[in-house]
């Protein structure tokens, strides 16, 4: 047995609905609009929030949670990601240029996760306090913009 061999289970497949093709069909006269009303006519568009009358899903949902209007997304690099780089300054532009970052706009924060062997410069728009503890234990700087 190979794929070419391969078929189809029967009853697996439908056949289309032919609307509109007489009597006979199963689907004649009204294809399956029924009579008068909105959706029997041409034009006509069902919205998927519009229920007919009955109290709409997301009025009878209740609302949680909190959004922060005031949230700013940051970008975040780890120390392992700057050790990987083996570079000696390493700023906003050069991780963008690596594709480490996707964004110039927003803001880079570095974190102390991984360790780094050799003295690196970074300069960034936040660090964490294990970040620059562990930059300067390598003999590195940390500036912030």
């Amino acid at each position: 047995m190979d794929l070419g061999s391969l078929k189809k289970a029967s009853g697996s497949t439908k056949d289309r609905k032919r609307v509109g093709r007489g009597n006979a069909s199963g689907h004649g006269k009204t294809a399956g609009r029924g009579h008068k009303g909105y959706h029997s006519r041409s034009g006509s568009k069902h919205r998927a929030w519009v229920e007919g009358g009955t109290m709409p899903i997301y009025r009878r949902l209740p609302k949680r949670g909190f959004k922060n209007i005031f949230r700013e997304d940051v970008q975040i690099v780890n120390l392992s990601t700057i050790a990987r780089l083996q570079i000696p300054e390493v700023n906003r532009d050069l991780l963008y240029e690596k594709g480490i970052i996707d964004n110039l706009s927003k803001p880079v924060k570095i974190l102390g996760a991984g360790e780094l062997k050799e003295a690196v410069t970074v300069t960034a728009n936040a660090f964490s306090k294990t970040a620059i503890e562990k930059i300067e234990a390598s003999g590195g700087k940390a500036i912030i913009l």
